[in-house]
């Protein structure tokens, strides 16, 4: 029954990743044209704050929720209550220190005092995500695809646009992100009201959320590194650059983590799955997912860095002409992004079988993405942050894979030769096309390179079980 639960979950995670994918690209059009590479970057600063933020208030639920609610100890209302009032108790105690300091939010000080109140979208996120993670525990994932994927960078896009032809246009992309949210998680209230219910007999208890809170440090730990790890290269550059470069690189960045957003989109189906396996003993059967689900995510993304990389500078250019230097930059995040689906996948049943040994592999990680950032950014710019990170998903990528192999007992394939074979003719399709006239060369690699990549993959490396990704559910065997 799980393969077909982890094949139809992963159907409709592609659909979200390909919505979000295409619904995110007018944000960053929006942003670059009408606002700026100035107000872009400023607006980076602080949603990239605040949403490391409220990773933190998280206390590692977003994925350690399922574990907690698959070991039954108490009815699940009663536990979505304890992480509820946990992650409200953590994340309200951040805000009240953003409110306090605003400066950690925008450095360079308010345009106007409304602007403090963004820190109250810590908790707002923290407890869209922790919803979000307890329905994925039945399966709902229509409901995140609705709500991240569909909702959020519509309505986030659309605000951005009516809101520049206002009063309120030097405030219209934070107002737009604000909006986003709300929307976003009103569509994930209702569903999980209905699912879990008022929490009847529950009572508040310090040792419990005491207990949960311990529980999950590991598991917090690596969600913030692997948050930080795709931050702090934006952070370190902050302090070298101005905004104006500090915003080409988040364009860079939003583009390039748009092909890490595949991985981080299959978390709800194969989180349920991994710990029910991982706590019946099943280690073969964990092995086994984590190895069809890195094949999915490696074979999509695969197709997404050769397709953009290829046409970098004129990816970039999309967005202002002052964004096209960003080229370079973009190539170096989106082989980091690569770099790292091996890594983030493995590590989705190493925060429960090697919880410790995963945290340290991540603190080496960011060690090491600190310290060649930090050496290369003064001298490359953007490009030298890049390199940073870079330099850590690959650490992180192979010390995981070892790691994971020696936990389960078992092989985890996630990189297959038919990949690469079919890889390299859409490649150099794709180089090809650069002796065209650049608005040839976009349509050729944008629509082209994906069509030639995908007929090879379907006809020379899917196998019948890899199929299933892209079949009808009435086809599907759920034996």
């Amino acid at each position: 029954m799980s393969s077909a639960e982890l094949a139809k979950g992963g159907r409709q995670n592609v659909f979200g990743y390909v919505m979000r994918l295409i619904a995110r690209i007018p944000f960053l059009v929006v942003g670059g044209r009408l606002y700026g590479a100035e107000d872009l970057g400023r607006f980076a600063y602080a949603t990239m704050t605040v949403e490391f933020a409220a990773a933190i208030a998280l206390v590692g639920l977003k994925r350690g929720l399922a574990l907690a609610l698959a070991r039954q100890r108490q009815p699940e209302n009663h536990v979505m209550a304890d992480a509820m009032l946990l992650i409200l108790a953590a994340s309200t105690a951040i805000a009240a220190v953003f409110l306090l300091f605003p400066a950690l939010l925008f450095p360079s000080g308010l345009r106007f005092e409304g602007e403090r109140f963004l820190a109250l979208l810590v908790i707002l996120i923290a407890v869209l995500d922790l919803l979000l993670a307890g329905l994925a525990f039945h399966k709902r994932i229509e409901i995140q695809v609705m709500s991240r994927s569909l909702v959020e960078p519509w309505v986030i896009s659309l605000a951005a646009i009516g809101l520049y032809f206002t009063p309120l246009q030097p405030a219209g992309l934070l107002l737009a992100y604000v909006l986003a949210l709300v929307a976003a998680s009103v569509v994930a209230w209702i569903p999980a009201f209905r699912q879990f219910g008022l929490p009847q007999g529950w009572r508040p208890s310090l040792a419990r959320m005491t207990a949960m809170a311990r529980e999950n440090l590991p598991v917090a730990g690596a969600d913030v590194i692997d948050w930080s790890s795709r931050r702090i290269d934006l952070f370190i550059l902050g302090r070298f650059a101005s905004a104006e470069i500090v915003g080409v690189y988040y364009v860079a960045q939003q583009i390039a983590s748009l092909a890490g957003r595949l991985r981080t989109s299959f978390d709800p189906i194969l989180a349920p799955l991994l710990s029910r396996a991982l706590a019946s003993g099943a280690k073969a059967e964990a092995a086994g997912h984590l190895a069809q689900v890195g094949f999915w995510v490696i074979t999509i993304q695969l197709c997404v860095v050769l397709m953009i990389g290829v046409a970098a500078e004129g990816a970039m250019g999309l967005f202002g002409p002052e964004f096209a230097v960003g080229g370079l930059v973009l190539l170096l995040l989106l082989l980091a992004e690569l770099a790292s689906s091996q890594a983030s996948i493995a590590e989705s049943a190493l925060i429960y079988s090697r919880p410790r040994l995963n945290l340290g592999i991540s603190l080496l990680a960011i060690a090491v993405e600190i310290a060649v950032a930090v050496w290369l950014a003064p001298l490359w710019g953007g490009a030298g942050a890049a390199m940073g990170l870079l330099a850590a998903m690959l650490v992180m990528a192979i010390l995981k894979q070892i790691l994971i192999v020696h936990a389960l007992e078992s092989p985890v394939p996630m990189w297959r030769v038919s990949i690469l074979l079919c890889a390299l003719p859409a490649f150099l399709y794709g180089y090809a096309t650069r002796a065209l006239p650049e608005a040839w060369h976009m349509v050729a690699t944008g629509f082209g390179l994906p069509a030639l990549y995908f007929f090879l993959v379907w006809k020379f490396a899917f196998t019948p079980a890899d199929k299933l990704l892209l079949a009808r559910d009435r086809k599907e065997n759920p034996a």
